[in-house]
């Protein structure tokens, strides 16, 4: 199984940064992508970005521009970095793993990450 825990939250000025974390154990090499989610109050879940093992990232094109997905695979990490951000940007941030052992293909989320965007 994999185990994923997000870090780097927090209440941030518009306009301003933040990186956000996500640290994996257990199964990590089993892992093939990895993704950030977000999800504001009142609103579905919706992908931010991805990364592949091979360090292939994309962006759905409201993510493009203002946010960055990267991966130390050597500490097991993922990161977002997030700038120029924007109230809009306020929600419950998610890692997410996907992960094949002995042939099944699963998922796991992390607990969430709290950013909020003040105007």
């Amino acid at each position: 199984q994999v185990q994923l825990v997000e870090s780097g939250g927090g209440l941030v000025q518009a306009g301003g940064s933040l990186r956000l974390s996500c640290t994996a154990s257990g199964s990590v090499d089993s892992i093939s992508i990895m993704a950030w989610f977000r999800q504001a109050p009142g609103k579905q879940r919706e992908l931010v970005a991805t990364i592949t093992k091979e360090f292939r990232t994309n962006y759905p094109d409201s993510m493009k521009g203002r946010f960055s997905i990267s991966r130390d695979s050597a500490k097991n990490v993922l990161y977002l970095q997030m700038n120029n951000l924007k109230p809009e940007d306020t929600a419950v941030y998610y890692c997410n793993a996907g992960f094949s052992i002995d042939g099944t293909y699963s998922t796991k989320w992390g607990q969430g990450t709290q950013v909020t965007v003040s105007s």
